[in-house]
């Protein structure tokens, strides 16, 4: 089974707002998924994401891979989460 970290359209027509989902790489986008690890809402100005970074870690650890946009938000929280860790 090859599992991939990626992103579950939610929100109208004009409004997206989509999930970051572990699923089944033969499921379709908005299926089935195995687990719900953040969300991100790319209208929102700011810090318009959520990720469990200790899920994402742990999925990538088992073999999952994540979606170039995922990777990109994962980066994004791990830098995040470093600068707070210094102050």
């Amino acid at each position: 089974m090859a599992v991939r970290i990626r992103l579950k359209r939610m929100g109208g027509l004009n409004d997206p707002h989509f999930r970051v989902v572990i699923a089944d790489q033969r499921s379709p986008r908005d299926g089935r998924f195995i687990e719900e690890i953040g969300s991100y809402h790319p209208r929102d100005k700011g810090v318009n994401f959520k990720i469990d970074l200790d899920r994402a870690r742990f999925w990538i650890s088992k073999g999952a891979c994540p979606s170039d946009t995922v990777r990109s938000l994962i980066k994004k929280t791990g830098k995040a989460v470093a600068t707070v860790s210094t102050e």
